[in-house]
């Protein structure tokens, strides 16, 4: 016999319905303590050889042993918000149970990390089905005409969708958040953008909410022009994308889709969309994923935002000089989200006549990946106990952010 090593690579084809089927077994709903039984209800037939029959259960009983952390008839039901409900159904009005019912009975099914790789018509027999999360899959195409009219939420995140030509095409007409990231999404060759990206003018208008994270999208322009026909998209996802470590985002996002209320899980607020006014009008500006923000036709009234960092501490105040001079200097690192790392240096000279503590600050700089205040001050201290009480306190050092708002004509005339 021979084996063709070829066939051995390729993965088992495993169709969502027998996912989902298997998940409904697992709930028992016709063993005990669900459905019919001699726990629920006795025989009606009896005769004089038949043996005593037991008693039945008590229905709360019964509901206990569904829910009860240690109990062996508890079952995983995760995988939707309805099956802990159907199984008490199930223990309540058992007659209610049959095939269609328990099918029209689920409105969200959350198959999570099954290796799915097919979505077949079963899926149709969930005629009621509002939210399809199947992330973490291998689904390489979403064929539409499988997916339930009354779906409204479908996450797809971190499956293998490429092409999504047949499914932007015949989206489901209730459809209002979409999830898609994680996904190296292509549809066409985009030749003024030279990369590959996704077309999305073809989605619904109605979507709400639509996720675009970590997909590879490296053409800004490009993928806010298809998103722009989306006028009811109120959240968008983009973070992850390479594009969004350009300087043109988020502000270009931000003006270009005028009707978004949150972007990246952050919400947006007035100041922010003055602050971006204009850049959309302005698409010529950048190139390679870059943007001049200062522009001609950008409104004089419209406030200019800037940053600047600076560190204050706290030291002693002397005035007469009794001590020779005595340098010190200190390398000071960082590692939080706003300075990376920070170089500092203190000169400190001992003096006479100790008096109280006071503030100090460093030269405001700009953001930058390295930033050298390059700080050096004299300190005129008296009392040395009192100076060894000062530093076994600790000096404390703060990093702080400014931020001015100013308009475009003062930021010019500055």
């Amino acid at each position: 016999t021979s084996f063709n090593l070829s066939n051995a690579s390729v993965y088992e084809q495993t169709p969502l319905s027998a996912v989902l089927e298997k998940q409904i077994q697992r709930l028992c709903l016709n063993d005990f303590p669900c459905g019919y039984g001699t726990w629920r209800f006795c025989s009606q037939r009896k005769t004089k050889d038949s043996p005593e029959e037991a008693e039945t259960e008590d229905i709360h009983a019964l509901l206990d042993l569904l829910s009860c952390p240690h109990s062996p008839w508890r079952h995983e039901t995760s995988w939707s918000p309805q099956a802990p409900a159907l199984r008490q159904l199930a223990v309540l009005t058992p007659e209610r149970l049959h095939t269609d019912f328990i099918y029209n009975y689920f409105t969200a099914l959350r198959i999570v990390g099954k290796d799915v790789s097919v979505i077949d018509d079963s899926l149709l027999k969930f005629s009621k089905l509002e939210e399809l999360v199947l992330s973490d899959n291998r689904i390489s195409e979403i064929p539409p005409e499988n997916l339930p009219s009354t779906l409204k939420i479908l996450e797809l995140r971190a499956n293998r969708l490429s092409a999504l030509n047949s499914l932007t095409n015949c989206l489901p007409p209730r459809l209002e958040y979409l999830s898609l990231g994680s996904n190296s999404l292509v549809l066409r060759n985009n030749t003024s953008c030279s990369v590959k990206t996704m077309t999305v003018s073809d989605l619904r208008p109605q979507l709400v909410s639509l996720d675009l994270s970590d997909c590879e999208f490296k053409a800004q322009q490009a993928l806010l022009s298809a998103l722009s026909t989306l006028t009811c998209l109120r959240t968008l996802v983009l973070e992850g994308n390479p594009f969004t470590l350009a300087p043109s985002y988020p502000g270009f996002t931000v003006d270009s889709l005028p009707q978004l209320s949150c972007l990246d899980t952050s919400w947006l607020s007035a100041d922010e969309r003055q602050c971006f006014r204009g850049l959309a009008k302005n698409s010529g500006e950048i190139v390679d994923c870059a943007v001049n923000y200062r522009t001609e036709s950008l409104d004089e009234n419209a406030p200019v935002v800037t940053y600047a960092y600076f560190i204050t501490y706290d030291c002693l105040n002397t005035q007469k000089k009794i001590y020779s001079h005595t340098f010190f200097s200190f390398f000071l690192h960082f590692i939080c989200f706003l300075l990376p790392y920070v170089c500092a240096k203190f000169v400190l000279v001992y003096y006479s006549d100790f008096s109280t503590v006071s503030g100090h600050s460093t030269s405001k700089l700009t953001w930058s990946e390295c930033m050298d205040f390059s700080h050096t001050q004299t300190y005129i201290v008296s009392d040395l106990g009192g100076l060894k009480r000062f530093f076994n306190r600790g000096l404390y050092l703060t990093i702080e952010e400014e931020k001015v708002k100013k308009t475009w004509f003062e930021w010019v005339t500055v």
